[in-house]
């Protein structure tokens, strides 16, 4: 049994739900060597997060975003508020959407399915890059 870890840097985008399942794995040729497996990925972050949903129609990342909107508004009274009015719902967005996947790895790959990807929810209006944390545990 092996493992890997590698601290991955995800570009900065704009406040949404944005498909890195590319990006992701194109930082993670390592990924090649593990024939069957399991990958954490995990989000070193508290105001984002990450989750597997459809990768092919992009109105479902926009959809998504409504949603998370609507459940999560901007509006409530919240104490904290140091940083900025979508801090809080953020934090709060984070922690209902999580911020770790378990995905596993079969023949150097994710093992998806047909209509998955990974998802990075950016709950800021200006998050920033963030950075990922890969671990995988195999056999190669």
């Amino acid at each position: 049994m092996s493992w890997y870890q590698k601290e991955i840097k995800l570009q900065q985008r704009k406040r949404g739900c944005h498909l890195v399942h590319n990006e992701i794995a194109s930082q993670l040729p390592e990924l090649k060597n593990f024939k069957v497996g399991m990958a954490n990925v995990f989000l070193k972050h508290t105001s984002a997060s990450l989750m597997i949903n459809e990768n092919y129609d992009p109105d479902v990342r926009e959809d998504m975003e409504m949603g998370l909107n609507k459940i999560v508004p901007e509006t409530f009274p919240y104490i904290h508020t140091d940083e900025g009015a979508d801090d809080m719902p953020g934090h709060l967005k984070s922690g209902l959407v999580g911020v770790s996947l378990n995905i596993p790895v079969t023949n150097g790959g994710f093992n998806l399915g047909t209509w998955q990807g990974i998802y990075l929810c950016e709950h800021r209006n200006h998050g920033g890059s963030r950075r990922i944390v890969v671990t995988i545990q195999g056999q190669k």
